[in-house]
């Protein structure tokens, strides 16, 4: 049988460099199929679309909140000719009640050891609306490596670099952080997967430079070490969001190839700029993730913030504000506050103001993301730090011969445009 998966497309952020990442949740769930089925994925980000082309069976995978509505868009067109499909994906588990009025099928939860249950059903033509496995989430040692095979590998390069490949070694969270629904969707328990099952699908995929998409690696310091040790040997190079700031933590992970980290800054305080330091004095570089908007920023306090991160040097930051997506504590206070004033998903694009901030009009908070993104990009642009960072890992690559010949003329021209933008 012949399975769709969709990507549907979405907004960047107004101020993002225009690059797309090969996407993650997809690759993961078609790793959970049954063997007979033959899965053709289209990233709608890079693809076109042809809803006319003959398929038996039709998946949408949504990740983001502003993906939904135009998911259930090209779903009301494959089920008006006749077509079954099933939703899954973050976005679908966030927005469950509403996907269901344009799906045959919803999907909530983890995939693995689910899958066989239902395709059977979509052979006997009996699929039930909704498959809920929120609360039942399966052994950590069922999942597999993603299947990467699905991706149009080509589409996924910027200005001919090829972007990183995505990769989990845990789920779940043991923090439960105020604008996000990680605890709803992956539960408070931190799951590591098999050391060496992450090591083999490490060291399978073909691309020196990964992304760690763990919730967070700084939840289990035993682990982290265990972890990086056996990386080492890989002489990979990744990016993650935050490690544990510890010494031999940090020490060991930039042996293992740490390029990046994306570390949320919320406060001036002097541990934030320890921290970043700490990142830095063991060549670890830094983006900072800047949500503005929370109860207690007023404008002069999100003014000294930028001032903050001037200071600090961080390599590169991300401005959003707070959007409140369902299942999150933001979403539960401001809705029991009467404070959202959009329930337009579109809208929920994190650079978009769709609650009444306290200190604020949502006009003003609009503007002081625009200050945010031009005064810590006035100095030098977004382009000439993202350079630096790119310089760093071909440093770091020629230090261990891992670095690919095919990148010494881009590597050149980049590293040229840096020095003519100084």
């Amino acid at each position: 049988m012949k399975f769709r998966l969709i990507y549907p497309k979405w907004p960047k952020l107004s101020q993002q460099t225009e690059f797309h990442l090969p996407p993650h949740g997809p690759v993961v769930f078609a790793a959970a199929l049954p063997d007979f089925v033959d899965v053709d994925f289209v990233d709608e980000n890079l693809e076109t679309l042809d809803i006319d082309e003959q398929v038996d069976f039709v998946g949408i995978s949504m990740m983001l909140t502003v993906q939904v509505k135009r998911g259930w868009a090209i779903a009301d067109a494959y089920r008006a000719k006749g077509i079954k499909v099933i939703f899954g994906g973050i976005a679908t588990m966030l927005h469950a009640e509403e996907t269901m009025q344009h799906a045959d099928a919803v999907f909530l939860g983890e995939a693995e050891g689910r899958m066989e249950e239902v395709f059977t059903d979509f052979h006997q033509g009996d699929l039930k609306p909704c498959y809920n496995f929120l609360d039942q989430r399966p052994d950590i040692n069922l999942v597999g490596t993603a299947r990467r095979d699905i991706l149009n590998r080509p589409l996924y390069n910027h200005k001919g670099v090829q972007m990183v490949d995505l990769v989990h070694a845990s789920r779940g969270c043991r923090f439960h952080c105020y604008p996000c629904a990680v605890a709803y969707l992956g539960g408070r328990e931190f799951r590591p997967r098999p050391i060496e099952k992450t090591i083999a699908e490490l060291e399978a995929i073909d691309n020196n430079r990964l992304f760690l998409v763990d919730n967070s690696l700084a939840q289990n310091t035993d682990w982290e070490l265990d972890l990086f040790r056996e990386m080492i040997p890989l002489k990979k190079k990744w990016c993650c969001h935050p490690i544990e700031d510890k010494p031999k933590v940090l020490d060991l992970a930039a042996q293992a190839g740490a390029w990046y980290v994306y570390q949320a800054v919320f406060d001036t305080s002097d541990y934030i700029r320890e921290r970043i330091k700490r990142y830095h004095d063991h060549g670890i570089g830094v983006e900072g993730t800047i949500l503005l908007g929370l109860d207690n920023h007023t404008e002069d306090s999100i003014k000294r913030l930028i001032d903050f991160l001037l200071d600090i040097e961080l390599d590169l930051a991300e401005f959003t504000v707070l959007t409140p997506f369902p299942h999150t504590k933001a979403y539960e206070d401001l809705q029991r506050q009467n404070r959202i004033l959009s329930t337009d998903w579109d809208e929920y694009s994190a650079d978009k103001v769709v609650y009444q901030p306290k200190h604020m009009s949502p006009e003003r908070l609009l503007e002081l993301l625009a200050y945010a993104w031009e005064s810590f990009y006035q100095d030098e642009s977004q382009n000439i730090k993202m350079a630096k960072l790119f310089q760093q890992v071909v440093r770091k690559e020629m230090a261990d011969n891992t670095f690919r010949p095919r990148n010494r003329e881009l590597a050149r021209q980049t590293f040229g445009k840096e020095q003519r933008g100084r």
